[in-house]
């Protein structure tokens, strides 16, 4: 196990709920603006054509008033005729019809240039993200490792998927939307102005009162949802509890009390659910009454109007059609600053990881690694994970080329981390690591990684091949020297046994090998690869016994005639090593080998001991 520190590790997933706030909204808000620098252009013809395509939809209405008042003067005009017996005035059908051609026209440009402003704007929206995932990928592979320790991959992950993917389609949908939205409210507005500007007070004298009784009632609403979201965290966390424990659940008879503990969180979690639901339910209906006691009033005031001849009855029509769709953009700018406010909160997410600090850079004198002979030495070496906390102070070892130096030793005491700092994953507070009596840190770390290779408890293969995984550290390598290699780690076999052998197409999981077949893949990847160092790293604490005398058979084949770092709880793999080194809490406490150690009757003793005796040891005594 490593003894690296970790962070909580919990779901990728958020669920639904009150938008998250970012910390600093207008920070967030200039930072993700800066991404369209390059693009400025591009936003601008985007906001000219929203503000074209609206400008000729909000035209339509007035137009087909025009309509509706010329129809009904001519029927006005034919009522009066006949009474009067003068001659009957023909309807302008031609007026009408070119009208009627005029706005369907209008409406038809008005579609194809928002058409045009979605397809610019979803190029700006990919591009932008394309920059910033190329930013944010870039990011992490120059963060040092300890920004992963102290991290749960989860939240890595959805930092550089999720919040990116709600990035992108705010950008795609929601700027488009409010552009158009606003550009729609100021347009309805002046439109209504130039019909009448007594019916546009009468109209939007019901604003005020929408929007105060849709924040009042959003703010009591809000109130219920986080607890609706508090409780559905709190039930999930008892379902997978219970899941997960289900068979112990089982062996100790408490079915009762997990049936009893759920329904009183799903009851707490109904109760608030149904609050939230009902209350912003609410809104609608109150939107409705509002807005149907305002189209009343425009139409008696309309209607007094038009007896005085103050306005034509088509531009009443046309009126109300204004009205009437003056409250949707409101709607959506309301959702769309709900939505930027989430969206500056995954932005602000993602700034996080950009702001982060780099790992070390390599001095600028710093030169390739050489082909070393393998000679190692720790000298007064001191690291600690914070600044205030050493966790190894003064520990030096020499190891010489082609030697093979197992490291044991409880959990947390130091094994995993020093070798991560031979592979200068972390960087040192003091003292030096050499290599053939180089500083490492007068090497290149790329170059330097690839005097190393290394066996892991945790097998990682990719979804490729089982040739293209056995060449990962070697892309140049022969047909040849990949089967050597295979043969080398006793892998050819199985791997001949297989459908489509060394073709076989490993699934994203791996699930389609098993763990020894796994682990005898990374050996093989180790040997194809040739290096001078080599570290083995529990490569094989989760097989079973007869996997594991293929893995040693392997690994003897792979440590010959290198520099080997060996880190093992099972002692009994380790027997052979010229030296074995026994760390505690971040020392060496003892070094020999097996033999010799036994006979010291210390603590490498007691933890053999406790391994095939089946004794304990005393940590208080330690």
């Amino acid at each position: 196990m490593s003894d690296r520190p970790r962070g909580p590790r919990g779901p990728m997933g958020r669920g639904a709920g009150p938008a998250e706030k970012p910390k600093n909204m207008g920070q967030a808000l200039r930072r993700l603006v800066r991404y369209f620098g390059a693009r400025r252009k591009h936003l601008v013809v985007v906001f000219a054509l929203s503000i074209l395509s609206t400008a000729f939809g909000i035209i339509g209405p007035k137009l087909q008033g025009k309509v509706t008042t010329r129809l009904f003067e001519g029927f006005i005009g034919k009522y009066v005729a006949a009474f009067s017996g003068k001659p009957l005035p023909a309807i302008d059908f031609v007026f009408i019809e070119r009208l009627l051609a005029l706005i369907v026209g209008l409406y038809l440009v008005s579609s194809l240039l928002r058409y045009l402003q979605q397809l610019i704007m979803s190029d700006v929206a990919q591009k932008v993200v394309y920059d910033m995932r190329e930013e944010v990928h870039n990011k992490i592979h120059s963060l040092p490792l300890q920004y992963f320790d102290s991290r749960s991959h989860g939240e890595v992950m959805s930092r550089v998927t999720n919040d990116i993917d709600t990035i992108a389609n705010t950008l795609q949908q929601s700027v488009t939307q409010f552009i158009t939205a606003f550009a729609t409210i100021l347009g309805i507005v002046v439109m209504m102005l130039t019909i009448s500007p007594l019916l546009t007070l009468v109209s939007l004298l019901t604003l005020p009162t929408a929007m105060l009784a849709t924040v009042r009632i959003t703010k009591i609403s809000q109130r219920h949802f986080a607890a609706q979201q508090k409780e559905l965290g709190e039930l999930n966390g008892h379902v997978e509890e219970m899941y997960s424990g289900f068979t112990i659940v089982k062996a100790f008879g408490r079915e009762a009390d997990a049936v009893e503990r759920h329904g009183a969180i799903n009851d707490r979690l109904g109760e608030a659910g149904w609050r939230a639901q009902f209350i912003s339910g609410i809104v609608m209906p109150i939107m409705t009454f509002i807005n149907n006691v305002g189209y009343v009033a425009i139409c008696v005031v309309g209607g007094v109007l038009t007896a005085r001849n103050v306005i034509e009855i088509g531009d009443i029509q046309a009126f109300i059609q204004y009205s009437r769709r003056f409250t949707m953009p409101i709607a959506q700018l309301s959702n769309i600053a709900n939505v930027l406010q989430s969206t500056l909160a995954s932005a602000e997410r993602v700034f996080e990881i950009l702001d982060e600090e780099d790992m070390v850079e390599d001095r600028p004198d710093a030169r390739d690694a050489f082909v070393p002979r393998g000679d190692v030495a720790f000298h007064d070496l001191k690291f600690g994970y914070t600044d205030d906390h050493l966790l190894m102070d003064g520990v030096s070892l020499e190891v010489a080329a082609g030697e093979t130096v197992a490291i044991v030793g409880p959990t947390g005491a130091g094994k995993t981390t020093l070798v991560n700092l031979l592979m200068r994953f972390y960087e040192i507070k003091g003292g030096a690591i050499t290599i053939d009596g180089v500083d490492l840190r007068d090497l290149r770390r790329s170059s330097l990684r690839n005097i190393f290779g290394m066996v892991l408890q945790d097998t990682w293969l990719f979804g490729g091949t089982i040739r293209e995984n056995i060449a990962y550290g070697r892309d140049e390598a022969t047909e040849d020297e990949i089967v050597r290699a295979a043969v080398a780690a006793h892998a050819d076999h199985f791997i001949r046994a297989l459908p489509a052998g060394y073709d076989t197409a490993i699934n994203d999981e791996a699930s389609n090998l098993s763990q020894g077949e796994k682990q005898l893949l990374t050996i093989a990847r180790a040997i194809l690869a040739d290096p001078p160092i080599l570290i083995l790293d529990e490569a094989t604490s989760s097989v079973d016994t007869r996997t594991e005398v293929y893995i040693q058979k392997a690994m003897g084949e792979l440590m010959k005639g290198r520099t080997n770092f060996v880190i093992a709880h099972r002692l009994s793999t380790i027997r052979d090593a010229e030296k074995i080194i026994v760390m505690n809490h971040g020392s060496i406490i003892e070094m020999g080998t097996h033999n010799g150690l036994l006979e010291q009757n210390g603590f490498y003793a007691d933890l053999y001991r406790s391994q095939f005796a089946g004794s304990f040891v005393d940590e208080e005594a330690v």
